[in-house]
């Protein structure tokens, strides 16, 4: 696996069918995605459980952009958990997918860990964007959960309620969800997947059984493989089995998802901005890189997901500034050995600033800090100072420019 790009972790929130709002984080990676995948995570679990958010990075840094979300009840989602069950599960995630679907790009790929996994096996068939199906741990059957309900099953029976110990964790559980689990005919799902499949299971797991793993195996069509996490438990605790899962299905999916291509990003100096939907939010091209602009929530419309278009603008100008510093001085052979560029911008009135020949009321001003550390001499400092002027950036802001606007013809898209 590649070493992790930089890559951007978005808070989310959606509303699920019912108009409950869940918590989601999305994992983009630093250039365009490959694919988006949808990550279910472990029954009481959440989505910031760790093998969740490790086996998510992991492939985010394969190019693959990852969202994983709390189901209803569950981490910062709202609703009451006691009122869900896994058709609820199900329903949670075909919202998830949704969503993806009109803010970004439908997934083509859906990874699921223990109930997770039976949810993702569940909601495959109706997804005809998927196309790769991967379980880790999961059960191949729901109602094999049933048994985690047994200490509680004579006030399940007389009260329609009763309260669990799950993980250290006390949860309500009501007797619909015992009879979804029963109603559930999950071999027919996967016999009908429409999808390649991967199934992640560890020998030793001690919550669900490796036979789980065999059946769902059997009961699949082709294309299918399956591969043992040997040593692994089932919540894959430890950081190199959960690292190891995510090489895996990185390696694995690459051989059903789209390749990467070169074509159709933008060439250097090339940089497409396209509005993601509802609020202000930006997502921008340049080349192979995928950033974000937004305003903050002070501003109606904003989110505070990516910087705005000033900070933008500041932070071009200090990086070349700084790329243009570290070049005159290696050029030089100067003992300069880190620079730092601190940029402020505001408005001021035209007669506060003596090199404006501006008439207008109001300027703008772009104030920038240098700091310069090593053993530099004074006219070394000096020089460096006047080379800061000359950096592209800039010099592109001091000059005169023509800014062109030309209207595309409409799209059937439109």
């Amino acid at each position: 696996m590649v070493p992790p790009m930089a890559a951007q972790s978005l808070k989310l929130q959606f509303p699920n069918e019912k108009g409950v709002l869940l918590a989601a984080r999305l994992e983009l990676p630093a250039r365009p995605p490959r694919a988006y995948a949808l990550f279910a995570h472990c029954f009481t679990c959440s989505k910031d459980i760790a093998a969740a958010t490790r086996i998510s990075r992991g492939l985010c840094a394969e190019g693959i952009a990852v969202l994983r979300f709390d189901f209803t009840g569950l981490g910062n989602s709202q609703g009451d958990f006691a009122n869900t069950n896994f058709s609820s599960n199900v329903a949670d995630l075909l919202s998830a997918a949704e969503h993806l679907r009109q803010r970004y790009e439908a997934p083509r790929l859906l990874i699921g860990h223990s109930l997770g996994g039976a949810a993702v096996l569940s909601a495959a068939p109706e997804l005809e964007s998927v196309l790769g199906v991967v379980t880790i741990g999961a059960p191949s059957d729901p109602g094999h959960l049933k048994h985690l309900f047994v200490p509680g099953a004579h006030e399940l029976e007389t009260r329609g309620e009763t309260t669990v110990q799950l993980g250290g964790r006390s949860f309500s559980i009501q007797q619909q969800f015992i009879e979804d689990l029963d109603r559930q005919r999950l071999s027919d799902r996967i016999g009908n997947l429409g999808a390649a499949l991967l199934i992640l299971h560890a020998p030793d797991d001690d919550i669900v059984e490796l036979d789980h793993a065999r059946r769902i195996y059997a009961q699949a069509k082709h294309p299918k493989s399956f591969l043992t996490l040997d040593g692994a438990d089932h919540l894959l605790a430890s950081k190199r089995d959960s690292d190891y899962a995510a090489q895996i299905i990185a390696a694995w999916a690459s051989r059903y998802l789209p390749p990467e291509e070169d074509e159709g990003h933008g060439k250097e100096g090339e940089v497409t901005v396209r509005e993601e939907a509802g609020g202000l939010a930006q997502t921008i091209e340049a080349g192979r890189h995928l950033l974000r602009a937004d305003e903050p929530t002070r501003v109606q419309g904003g989110g505070d997901t990516g910087p705005t278009p000033y900070d933008l603008l500041l932070a071009s100008l200090g990086a070349c500034t700084s790329m243009t510093l570290r070049m005159y001085a290696n050029h030089k052979k100067w003992p300069l050995e880190s620079v730092s560029v601190g940029l402020r911008h505001s408005k001021v009135h035209a007669q506060d600033c003596q090199d404006c020949e501006s008439s207008s009321s109001k300027v703008d001003r772009i104030d920038r800090e240098l700091s310069l550390a090593g053993p530099l001499s004074d006219e070394q400092r000096t020089r460096l100072m006047e080379i800061a002027d000359r950096c592209p950036v800039h010099r592109t802001l001091e000059n005169e420019k023509e800014i062109r606007t030309t209207l595309l013809p409409a799209t059937e898209d439109d």
